[in-house]
């Protein structure tokens, strides 16, 4: 097995996760040891909410195990899910930025373990510390980009095109800031976050395998072909 494809590490230490975060590194040291001051963990049981639609958000978000849901859940009950995020990544700034309540929920798919960084703190750094407003800026552009295109796909794409593509945002750097091609990802989770059947989820995976894109190993699968996926979406 490469070095890329080699099983990930399942969770991470707060102080890891700071570590390895390219927002964090940037900082000089008095704002580094501030954020490890104000910085906090928080588990979240697998179906629980990290946050629900209309609630006041009050930190931002880093994984440190497990797996969370953006979704938006209908009156009638349907859902639309708007992607996933997996260890090592950040989320949430574009609600704090904006200061207004939460207009999606988070829902962890598996137990799971977060970082918080208080209001306050991620509101200091974005209006002293000029590289972590950088970092920010590209964050947010990035996310509207994906946005839009699981917009469109919603309802342009076949099941085995939107598979592609939920498994295409679990190694995007928004979601895999480490670049794993190895996804500590269930068939159900990946269902979950396409938003197809588990069925038809296990239908496209089997045709992918087969194809050569993808292979199950260590209760994952590892992506093999990233551009093979990306071809299968328009």
């Amino acid at each position: 097995m490469t070095r890329q494809q080699r099983a990930p590490a399942t969770s991470l230490t707060l102080d890891e996760l700071l570590e390895q975060s390219a927002w964090f590194v940037q900082l000089d040291e008095p704002a580094q040891a501030q954020v490890r001051r104000d910085a906090s963990e928080r588990a979240v049981a697998m179906g629980d909410s990290l946050g629900h639609h209309g609630e006041q958000q009050h930190a931002w978000y880093g994984v440190l195990e497990g797996l969370v849901k953006w979704a938006i859940t209908a009156h009638d009950g349907r859902t639309v899910s708007l992607g996933g995020q997996s260890v090592g990544s950040w989320f949430g700034e574009g609600t704090l930025i904006r200061n207004t309540p939460r207009q999606s929920d988070l829902v962890a798919l598996r137990h799971s373990r977060v970082a918080q960084i208080p209001f306050d703190t991620f509101d200091w750094l974005r209006r002293n510390r000029p590289s972590f407003n950088d970092f920010l800026l590209l964050q947010v552009n990035e996310r509207l980009h994906w946005f839009m295109g699981n917009y469109a796909a919603q309802g342009l794409l076949d099941t085995d095109s939107l598979v592609a593509r939920a498994l295409m945002g679990m190694v995007h750097p928004l979601a895999n800031p480490r670049g794993e091609r190895h996804l500590q990802l269930s068939q159900e989770e990946l269902a979950n976050l396409a938003a197809v059947s588990r069925q038809s989820c296990n239908s496209a995976l089997m045709r992918f395998k087969n194809a050569g894109l993808v292979r199950s190993e260590y209760a994952g699968i590892v992506v093999l072909d990233l551009p093979g996926l990306q071809r299968l979406v328009p």
